[in-house]
C-alpha cells in the first residue's frame, strides 16, 4: 500500500516530488565542539591516516574517511602535545596511523571480517591467523577510536636524506599477530627498545597501551565511555 501511495504522489506533480525529497536524507553529523584536529596543536606530527587509502588490512578505502586529518577529544589532543614535545627533545616525531574513527568505518571492518572468502591481505596483515579469528581481540563491533580518546601511532626519525621514517618496531601497524603484542618475544633488543620508548612517552602523558597492539593507546580517563561518534573525517 505504501508503494502505491508513493507512486501516486510522484505522478501528481512537482509538489509531491519536493515533499518526497525533503524527507530523504538527514543532515550529516557535525564534529563535536570538544574534538580537535591535532594538526592545529601538533603541526610537526606526520599524519598518515591508514584507512584513507587502500594500503590497509581491508585493502580498500574505508567508509568515513575523506581527509588526512586526525581528530581527538580535546583532553587526548592536549596530552598528545606533551608526547610530541618529549619525542622532539630526543630527535623524534609522532607518526600517526589513525585517531578518531567513525562508527561507519568500524561497520566496514565488520563487513570485511564476515566475508571469509576475501583473503587478499592475509599474507601482509594476518599471516598466522585465520580470518575468522580476527574479531574480538583485533577487530570489534564497537571501537574506542569512535569515542575520540584512542590513537594509533609510532615514532619516526629522520633518515640520511632528511625525511621522516617510522622506527623499526618489529612488526608493522595492523599486523594482527602475536608478534605485535606488548612484550612479544622474538623481536630484537633494538625493536623492543623502540617499543618501550614509545610506551614510556605515551604513558607519561596519560595514555595506556593496549596489550595486543604496541601502536594502540587510549588517554585516561576517556571522556566518553558509552557514546560512539559517526561524523565523517573531512
Amino acid at each position: 500500500m505504501k508503494t502505491l501511495t508513493l507512486t501516486a504522489l510522484l505522478l501528481t506533480g512537482c509538489a509531491a516530488v519536493t515533499q518526497t525529497a525533503t524527507v530523504a536524507t538527514p543532515p550529516p553529523a557535525e564534529i563535536p565542539a570538544d574534538f580537535i584536529d591535532i594538526a592545529t596543536l601538533v603541526p610537526q606530527a606526520q599524519v598518515r591516516m591508514a584507512y584513507l587509502g587502500t594500503e590497509n588490512f581491508v585493502g580498500s578505502k574505508v567508509d568515513g574517511y575523506q581527509a588526512n586529518k586526525c581528530y581527538l577529544q580535546q583532553n587526548a589532543a592536549q596530552a598528545l602535545v606533551q608526547v610530541q614535545q618529549a619525542a622532539a627533545a630526543q630527535g623524534y616525531t609522532l607518526w600517526i596511523f589513525d585517531c578518531y574513527r567513525p562508527q561507519r568505518a568500524v561497520n566496514h571492518f565488520m563487513r570485511w571480517a564476515s566475508d571469509l572468502s576475501d583473503t587478499r591481505t592475509k599474507a601482509q596483515y594476518y599471516p598466522n591467523l585465520g580470518k575468522d579469528k580476527l574479531v574480538g581481540e583485533y577487530i570489534a563491533e564497537k571501537s574506542g577510536h569512535s569515542r575520540g580518546s584512542t590513537i594509533d601511532l609510532t615514532l619516526a626519525a629522520k633518515d640520511n636524506s632528511g625525511n621522516w621514517r617510522p622506527l623499526d618496531m618489529g612488526s608493522a601497524f595492523d599486523m594482527f599477530d602475536p608478534v605485535s603484542n606488548v612484550g612479544a618475544p622474538g623481536i630484537t633488543a633494538a625493536q623492543q627498545a623502540n617499543r618501550q620508548l614509545l610506551e614510556n612517552l605515551m604513558h607519561d602523558a596519560g595514555f595506556k597501551v593496549y596489550s595486543m597492539e604496541w601502536w594502540h593507546f587510549t588517554h585516561q580517563p576517556p571522556v566518553y565511555t558509552e557514546q560512539y561518534f559517526d561524523f565523517i573525517v573531512k
